[in-house]
């Protein structure tokens, strides 16, 4: 039997939800829901982190005790998920006795073995982040780099975890697990941390009382991170709990976690699990570090009050309209730009214009051909064999996205499907057969476009659980309910017995028009103080330490807003037609293509482009590109380096190329 258990961190209550904690939340609820699908036993964690020297600050500010000022702020996050359709099987807390209870027990098993020993510790203290940091993990004027904060210096009594012991064992177990951090940049990321060298970890506070008692040494309290980590084994229980069948060896584990906290998930936890008598085939399948959000290209900031509350989109496009987006237009692992006209784009031109019209129109059409029910199918002719293969190859591509944790590259194949129905549609024109006199051409037609429909409405439930059961409603179906060891997700072509009857409802997405669009704008999108000093207000995961990041370029700008320049400056810039003659992904670039193109000279430029998230190599290969020739090579290391730069315009997981039509050719120079 498979087991799937996921994760999100568990989120420090110094803030409120925001797009960002939704954002993490919304793709551990999607990825429980399709292994649910697959029949497997799933179960999903999530909480509040409640422990800390930032958190009794806090209390005491607003004149509350710890205790009382963490209750009020978890709830807030307890009352969320739901909202956005999310269904946690647990909700942890690190404040509750169980948990204390089971922090403690893991610290009595690594102290038995040794790997504890008691001292004092002096070096710079981030609040935000609850971490001591190094000298060169600082930006100058000795300021945190995630929260651009000054540090302070704090010296104490402290135990220290033998973290340099386990820095040969955690290599190697990388090595022999390539898979346990994805994305491969991060994985790089982490084993050259420990090839670099670990020290011994400061894993207990005597300048402070928030905390988790250590056992024996009441004026120590526990190292926030060790307390906050621990959280994923706490709520399978003790061993012999029959929850504890979700952790490995019996089930596989993930975490879910900002890029910013991936250090925390990828060296300390297994070296803690490590060292308190666990085996490797014990520690997490896998923390999978995703990027973060920024808004309408910029960091999201409390001074530039433009951070976006996602109950309130909730209520007003609905939860599943939030969903889809942020699962599609973000590629999950890198960071992403959330924008409220662009969501409004997607909405209309994916789920009004795609989706929710392909259900329109076949409904429409059944009630006009078919008395409003299913009709019988009759024999497929060659279109419904190209629409049975492009379903065969979305499903079998949205499967395997699912399971690489690539939310963004299922729905891209699931809404190829879609598109590829509408296309149908066009082509069989079923009105035309039923003019002509041919019914069971039109019933044909009509019965392949139904049980596409279905498969479906199956495809989208991870992403869109209430619009799926609105779609099968209309479909005459009932809701998604996954059964452990019934494997739902489609496999196979097989239409549905006539007569059954089906509801035609309203406009499943209906669309948005200019009008009601700018109202939305207007009332949902942030206003903000673009001269007010930008702080940092919590990331993309919204846990200990997230800091939210601006995209390079993402920043938008109306045109004539940057300095002019002079005639002959613009002739400096040389525009050529380039023809592109290959191109092939980079090896451990995840945005970057390596193009080879035809500019008229004797042999084609290298020219190294991040369009890996827009376009696969292959449908590039034969454009008529738009590159800047004399621009200086760029040297990208490692022997990559670019001999030019193409022109195109979005952001980077939508990207347009500027591209040249007709028979210009390679190397014409555009003025």
């Amino acid at each position: 039997m498979s087991r799937f258990y996921v994760t999100t961190p568990i989120y420090y209550v110094n803030d409120i939800p925001h797009v960002g904690t939704a954002y993490t939340t919304i793709v551990v609820d999607a990825l429980r829901r399709f292994h649910l699908l697959l029949g497997e036993e799933s179960r999903m964690l999530t909480g509040t982190d409640e422990h800390g020297l930032k958190l009794e600050r806090q209390a005491k500010e607003e004149s509350k005790t710890p205790q009382a000022f963490v209750d009020e702020m978890a709830e807030r996050f307890r009352h969320a998920w739901p909202v956005l359709d999310i269904e946690n099987d647990d909700f942890i807390r690190t404040t509750e006795p169980r948990h204390k209870q089971f922090v403690q027990d893991l610290w009595r098993r690594i102290e038995q073995r040794g790997d504890l020993y008691e001292g004092a510790y002096e070096d710079w203290y981030c609040v935000g982040c609850e971490s001591y940091k190094t000298e060169k993990e600082l930006l100058p004027g000795n300021l945190c780099a995630i929260h651009q904060k000054p540090v302070e210096r704090l010296k104490e009594k402290t135990f220290f975890f033998r973290l340099s012991r386990w820095e040969k064992p955690l290599l190697d177990f990388y090595e022999r697990n390539p898979s346990f951090v994805e994305p491969a940049t991060r994985r790089n990321e982490v084993v050259s941390f420990v090839s670099g060298g670990l020290r011994d970890l400061s894993v207990s506070r005597t300048s402070f009382t928030w905390g988790i008692p250590v056992p024996a040494q009441p004026e120590h309290v526990m190292y926030v991170w060790f307390d906050a980590l621990t959280n994923y084994l706490t709520a399978l229980g003790p061993e012999g709990d029959p929850l504890r069948r979700f952790w490995p060896p019996n089930g596989r584990a993930v975490h879910v976690v900002g890029k910013d906290i991936l250090r925390f998930h990828a060296v300390y936890w297994p070296a803690f699990l490590l060292a308190a008598g666990f085996s490797e085939k014990e520690l997490p399948s896998q923390v999978f570090a995703h990027g973060f959000l920024t808004v309408d290209g910029q960091k999201m900031s409390k001074s530039l009050r433009n951070a976006v509350d996602p109950l309130r989109l909730a209520r007003e496009l609905g939860a599943d309209t939030l969903r889809y987006y942020l699962l599609r237009a973000v590629a999950f692992g890198q960071d992403g730009d959330f924008s409220h006209t662009a969501l409004i784009e997607r909405y209309n031109a994916d789920l009004g214009k795609n989706l929710g019209n392909l259900l329109s129109r076949t409904l429409g059409l059944c009630a006009k051909f078919s008395d409003g029910k299913t009709p019988p199918a009759g024999e497929l002719g060659p279109l419904e064999h190209e629409l049975i293969a492009a379903g065969n190859t979305a499903f079998a591509a949205a499967r395997a996205a699912w399971n690489e944790l690539a939310p963004h590259r299922a729905l891209e194949a699931t809404w190829a499907l879609a598109s590829a129905a509408n296309q149908y549609v066009d082509r069989a024109a079923p009105w035309a057969s039923a003019k002509a006199g041919d019914t069971a051409r039109t019933h044909t037609t009509l019965a392949t476009l139904l049980e596409v429909l279905r498969q479906l409405s199956v495809m989208i439930w991870p992403a869109m659980p209430k619009k799926s059961d609105a779609l099968r409603a209309q479909l005459g179906l009932p809701p998604i309910a996954p059964r452990v060891g019934d494997d739902l997700w489609p496999k196979e072509f097989s239409p549905r017995p006539a007569g059954e009857p089906l509801a035609l409802a309203g406009a499943l997405f209906p669309t948005i028009d200019k009008d009601a669009e700018n109202a939305l704008l207007e009332k949902l999108a942030p206003h903000v103080h673009h001269g007010a000093q930008e702080a940092a207000a919590g990331g993309s995961a919204g846990a200990r330490g997230a800091g939210a990041e601006k995209s390079a370029g993402a920043e938008k700008t109306p045109a004539g807003s940057t300095p002019p320049i002079g005639y002959d400056g613009f002739l400096g810039v040389d525009l050529r037609v380039g023809l592109v003659k290959s191109c092939e992904r980079v090896p451990r670039k995840d945005k970057l293509l390596r193009l080879a193109v035809d500019l008229g000279e004797p042999e084609p430029r290298t020219i190294i482009a991040g369009l890996a998230l827009s376009f696969k190599p292959e449908e590039l290969v034969g454009r008529k590109i738009i590159v800047v020739a004399n621009l200086e090579p760029r040297d990208f290391g490692k022997g990559l380096v670019s001999q030019g730069m193409l022109l195109a315009t979005g952001p980077s997981e939508a990207l347009h190329l500027a591209t040249v039509e007709g028979d210009a050719a390679p190397g014409a120079r555009l003025k």
